[in-house]
């Protein structure tokens, strides 16, 4: 029997969103005991755990057939790996940094300076495009400390919140790449993985679309039915269901998360009433 094989980094916030969507996917997985690779019960899905580091390197060389990575990840060590989806997770910024009191106008002004980072691929290739030369000093943890003990006079790290650059001292100045969690696929991958890959990236989408999206319910006048119709463009056509209080409808349609205050405000203008929104568990199409 065929058995697809997934990476995801065995700790921290991207290992608990990986679990989360995979869950949310219908995958059970349970990994209570702390074991480095586990079967799903209820799909044919083997889950190694593993360094983030090391997942590039497990893609290239097949041992696994797909992973939920960093995408900043694949720029620095993943030559040759697609990605099949975006995740919407896990996001971030690879980005330059300097101490707050350097007076910093442009990348320029790092000429011949040190670079502490664990990023040296992606640092280098983006300071030769910017025709600046810069001496990479490669670090594997605790980047920003680099500056305060002399060893860098900047760096270039992953940014979340900002707040570890600024209780080193440190301001960003500049942002190489945006970053978040992505499904990569092995270049060796096999048909039969293929087809359970295929399978797996269908439950995957549906469960994006639905954390995109919002359902929505609502009383609309019969004669603004259509105007308000077509301020609901997701799906091809609301539900329409007639209300007990003659000449009004109940409509039923989904909005997209993001423009969710930007509809409602258009929606009441249209000249619906007691608007109802919900979470979406899943979305198929």
């Amino acid at each position: 029997m065929s058995i697809l094989k997934i990476a995801i980094q065995k700790s921290g916030r991207l290992y608990e969103d990986s679990l989360q969507i995979l869950k949310d996917s219908g995958i059970s997985i349970n990994n209570g005991n702390d074991e480095l690779k586990i079967v799903a019960s209820n799909f044919p899905l083997e889950v190694y755990f593993l360094r983030n580091s090391d997942i590039p390197q497990y893609l290239i060389d097949g041992v696994v057939d797909i992973a939920i990575v960093g995408d900043n990840l694949l720029v620095e060590k993943g030559k040759n790996i697609s990605v099949v989806e975006k995740l919407g997770f896990s996001k971030c910024k690879v980005s330059v940094a300097v101490p707050k009191n350097y007076e910093f106008t442009s990348l320029k002004d790092l000429d011949g300076l040190k670079i502490a980072t664990s990023y040296p691929n992606t640092v280098l290739n983006y300071f030769n495009s910017k025709g600046v030369n810069v001496d990479i000093h490669q670090i594997s943890g605790s980047v920003e400390i680099a500056p305060n003990i002399g060893l860098s006079d900047a760096i270039v790290d992953i940014v979340s919140s900002g707040s570890t650059l600024f209780k080193n001292n440190l301001k960003e100045v500049e942002v190489i790449l945006k970053s978040e969690a992505v499904l990569a696929v092995s270049p060796l991958i096999q048909e039969d993985s293929k087809k359970l890959l295929d399978k797996l990236l269908f439950r995957i989408q549906s469960v994006l679309r639905a954390r995109k999206s919002k359902y929505i319910l609502m009383n609309v006048p019969n004669a603004k039915i259509k105007e308000v119709s077509s301020i609901l463009p997701v799906l091809k056509s609301p539900t329409i269901m007639p209300l007990a209080e003659e000449g009004w409808s109940s409509l039923h349609s989904v909005i997209d998360e993001e423009k969710f205050w930007e509809v409602i405000d258009q929606l009441k203008e249209a000249g619906a009433e007691g608007i109802l929104v919900c979470p979406i568990e899943k979305m198929v199409l």
